[in-house]
């Protein structure tokens, strides 16, 4: 997940039926609790060993540790497991598949890479302090891969079957936008009634919409010239790209909830050459996906002007992952879900966030379809940081949560 730039607004629910469809318990199931308490510890476990694995985006050696281990998980399930290429991608796809007798097909999808390099596991390993847990990836995504396997486990000890298909999708490269598995992703979603989503929320909330992600890149050519004898024979593409970039500072809309952040910046190779080249690229998020023809039609008028006279400015809007538009279906299954969490005298907030995730693969705005519920994971905060905490508290609730959630959606018509 794209680092959460924390919570972006409560969504308050648009009506007080939309979950009259859903079967309600006023009261915990007992039984189903116990079995979620018993599995606290050896989650706990398992997590410390997925934890000391390095697996970030381009560790291949790591991220076929993990794979071999959450698929591993899927078979003890009884899931078929199938291990599937996701170039670029330097890990595999673990999907898993269960088949039941009922009629709603069911999605639980996750990645397991993280954003931290080989060697990090090592420098600050998984450790316990007080409620909370650390280590890098704890809470994005691994402990959410966790909750899967185990709430499985749960449902095949209860004999849930009251589903078509029950799939599960681990991808190895959402924290560099999904590039090799975002295919199958939306794939596997067109088939879905119902896909839940296991990034970490950063407290008792599920999340019902969350914004796109697009880079803007910035290219400026020059000419490069001796900087001491002869600088004004060159092109200084550094300074025009500080021009472009200041010129460019507004492409956001606060009105629209757009916002475009310069922050990678290149230029120059030695200190004595006027540089001939320069670049930069520009995080961009958005809730609406018109703002990216809007953007890129601003900059390519911001741009003709120029400070630097015989260079040559390029401005390129990439769409690198569609918003999780705001819907009434996934308004209904965060409405759900606090009625489940209200049985363990708990109650969830449904919220919009500003960063990405794979539920804009997982929804088609067109279609309306699957119902799409993220934020169902190990709740958990400093996501991308080197203080990463996932809550322990979290974890018989949240699997508790994820069981009945699949029991509900099971018995809808």
């Amino acid at each position: 997940m794209k680092k959460k730039y924390l919570l972006l607004l409560v969504a308050a629910l648009g009506c007080t039926t939309c979950a009259a469809s859903f079967a309600q318990a006023t009261q915990a199931d007992s039984s189903l609790l116990e079995a979620a308490q018993r599995r606290k510890e050896v989650l706990i476990k398992d997590l410390a060993a997925l934890v000391n694995i390095d697996s970030g985006t381009d560790d291949a050696k790591g991220l076929t540790q993990v794979e071999t281990l959450l698929a591993q998980r899927l078979k003890e399930v009884g899931a078929s497991v199938e291990i599937v290429a996701a170039p670029p991608a330097a890990g595999k796809m673990v999907i898993g598949k269960l088949q039941g007798t009922g009629a709603r097909n069911i999605m639980l999808i996750i990645h397991y890479d993280t954003v931290f390099g080989t060697g990090e596991a090592a420098k600050r390993p998984f450790t316990i302090s007080g409620n909370k847990a650390f280590g890098p990836g704890i809470a994005d995504a691994k402990g959410g891969a966790l909750l899967i396997v185990y709430a499985l486990d749960i449902a095949r000890e209860r004999g849930f079957k009251d589903y078509k298909t029950l799939t599960v999708l681990f991808n190895p490269d959402e924290e560099k936008s999904s590039l090799g598995s975002r295919d199958m992703i939306s794939k596997l979603s067109s088939e879905q009634d119902y896909v839940l989503v296991f990034e970490p929320p950063e407290a008792d909330v599920v999340t019902v919409a969350t914004n796109g992600i697009a880079y803007v890149h910035l290219d400026v050519k020059g000419r490069a010239s001796h900087a001491g004898s002869a600088p004004e024979a060159g092109r200084n593409a550094a300074v025009e790209l500080s021009n472009q970039i200041i010129q460019l500072k507004d492409l956001g809309s606060a009105e629209k909830g757009t916002t475009v952040n310069w922050t990678v910046i290149k230029a120059g190779e030695r200190v004595n050459i006027i540089p001939d080249k320069a670049s930069a690229t520009a995080d961009m998020r958005m809730s609406d996906v018109s703002e990216l023809q809007r953007v890129q039609a601003d900059a390519d008028k911001i741009v003709r002007n120029k400070l630097i006279a015989d260079t040559e400015v390029s401005v390129k809007v990439e769409n690198r992952r569609p918003p999780f538009s705001r819907n009434a279906g996934s308004d209904q299954l965060a409405a759900t879900a606090d009625s489940i969490y209200k049985e363990l005298g708990k109650s969830i907030t449904p919220v919009s966030m500003r960063y990405g995730t794979d539920a804009g693969f997982a929804y088609n705005p067109k279609t309306g379809k699957p119902v799409v519920l993220d934020g169902m994971g190990i709740v958990g905060d400093r996501i991308h940081s080197s203080d990463e905490w996932a809550d322990l508290d979290s974890v018989v609730p949240r699997l508790y949560l994820t069981v009945r959630m699949m029991e509900t959606m099971g018995k809808t018509k």
